[in-house]
């Protein structure tokens, strides 16, 4: 193995002599690169957001904004990087001090005051500019709400940004106004040929060690002799935990480039979707295939975390109030389980035993998550939080429920921070089951559903308002259908 490297900026760097937990933030800053600014370092404000070449949807290589605040350096050996200093130069025309045309677009539209979230921002909209089937629409009238430009560009991708005095009009205006991409533009160019490489690293310093392979069977002998390593993939919580807690681990082991972990296949009785995907990969491929996925992904936290979260690491970490979990238990998922002697299936609904605990054995890792097909027709996501996007649940809600000729057949309904763990509502799924769709049942089965889990009182929500939500929740998707059936 080579000693790891990243290509930033065009220029090769190496990440030695940083700690093998330094994250790409420090790692830059200390190369001089500060534009990269440190807001949360909780992978909220998107100050320290920056691109790098992935494997594309729609073209062989994507740009991706990330935040540079959670990943370790480690994680982006032999990978390619693009900075705020860098846009300049390798985005447009290629002349030093040049501006890229995100930024010329933020300085003339007034969208910088104090510049300390800005290169964030620049960076976010840089990955829009580039997103290969953003196009302008022919009739101005379209794609002219609130939240889509006429050039094509979806502030979705400007979520998990936050700017603390320019306000984001002027922001937005800047989005809507940036044009496509120069035929010279070299990062645009660069979407045509191939993404990095995956490489295998081995990084030890100071007795701390960061570790990937290159297959999954090379993965789990190292997770057998390593049970205690940590292991990461887009490292959206472990980062957290570095940043905040200052958790060290004396062995990561890198898994989010495993092409065992990066399949999803639609199969006539089931998708299986790669634990190692991010969240932005699979919405991007599934194209609305799984509609209560396509409810949940807007909704699950920023672009920015949605470019390197995973399902596999949100069902991982066994949080209580992820947002995955109570759609994928509606779905009726089952995760796939894998160690060095095989795999295993086990239905979502048995795999958590506790809080933060699951059946997951040491040597383990999720391989995939499966969700059988047919899919129920009635769905909904729910989130009850304080802010519309880039926060965490208070309450999560999701539904799943086949309605034929007025009855309930099914009914499947995930919850999410209201226990422990994940759960089913089971008993509310017994009250709506062979009943009418009515508003009579509904209400019987909303105060039943009012009662399920055991919610505490914390200072996102209290116990009384989760349990009202949790009501009322049912009582929004039989409104919404109802209103959908009429119209």
């Amino acid at each position: 193995m080579t000693a790891p490297r990243i290509t930033v900026n065009g220029t090769e760097a190496p990440i030695s002599p940083a700690a093998p937990h330094t994250t790409v933030l420090d790692f830059l800053r200390e190369r001089g690169l500060t534009g990269t600014k440190e807001g949360c370092a909780e992978g909220e404000c998107g100050a320290c957001a920056i691109l790098v070449a992935r494997p594309g949807t729609n073209e062989p290589t994507d740009w991706v904004a990330v935040n540079a605040c959670l990943l370790p350096a480690a994680a982006l050996d032999g990978q390619e990087v693009v900075t705020s200093e860098g846009l300049a130069t390798a985005g447009a025309s290629g002349t030093p001090g040049t501006l890229h045309p995100v930024q010329e677009e933020m300085a003339v539209r007034g969208g910088s005051q104090c510049g300390y979230c800005t290169p964030g921002f620049v960076c976010s909209m840089a990955a829009e500019y580039y997103r290969p089937d953003r196009c302008a629409h022919t009739d101005p009238a379209e794609g002219t709400d609130p939240e889509h430009g006429p050039n094509g560009f979806d502030l979705h991708a400007l979520s998990g940004n936050l700017c603390r005095c320019t306000g984001y009009r002027p922001i937005r205006d800047a989005a809507f106004a940036v044009g496509a991409p120069a035929d010279e533009d070299p990062l645009a160019r660069r979407r045509e040929q191939s993404p990095p490489v995956p490489v295998a690293t081995e990084y030890v310093r100071g007795g701390s060690a960061f570790l990937r392979r290159n297959t999954l069977g090379e993965t789990l002998r190292l997770l057998r002799e390593r049970p205690e390593a940590v292991v990461v993939a887009g490292s959206t919580d472990w980062g957290v935990e570095v940043n905040i807690r200052s958790r060290r681990a004396d062995c990561v082991i890198a898994v989010d480039r495993l092409p065992e972990l990066r399949e999803l296949r639609v199969g006539s009785d089931a998708v299986e979707i790669g634990a190692a995907l991010t969240l932005t990969e699979i919405e991007r491929r599934l194209d609305g295939r799984v509609p209560l996925l396509a409810e949940l992904f807007p909704q699950f936290a920023s672009r920015l975390i949605r470019n390197g979260a995973t399902l596999g690491g949100n069902l991982g970490t066994g949080s209580p109030i992820g947002d995955s979990p109570p759609v994928l238990l509606a779905l009726e998922a089952s995760v796939v389980l894998a160690d060095a002697d095989g795999e295993r299936q086990v239905p979502l609904a048995e795999y958590f035993t506790g809080y933060r605990q699951s059946v997951r054995r040491p040597g383990e890792l999720i391989r995939a998550v499966r969700l059988p097909l047919p899919l129920s027709p009635v769905v909904a996501f729910h989130k009850i939080a304080k802010r519309r996007f880039d926060d965490i649940s208070s309450v999560a809600v999701a539904f799943a429920l086949d309605v034929e000729d007025g009855i309930v057949r099914k009914a499947r309904i995930g919850l999410g921070g209201v226990a422990a763990t994940p759960i089913r509502a089971l008993t509310t799924e017994e009250a709506l089951e062979g009943r009418p769709w009515t508003a009579e049942t509904v209400e019987a089965a909303a105060r039943v559903l009012r009662a399920e889990g055991t919610p505490l009182n914390d200072q996102r929500a209290s116990a009384a308002y989760r349990s009202a939500m949790l009501g009322q929740s049912l009582l929004k998707l039989y409104a919404q259908t109802t209103e959908a059936v009429s119209s």
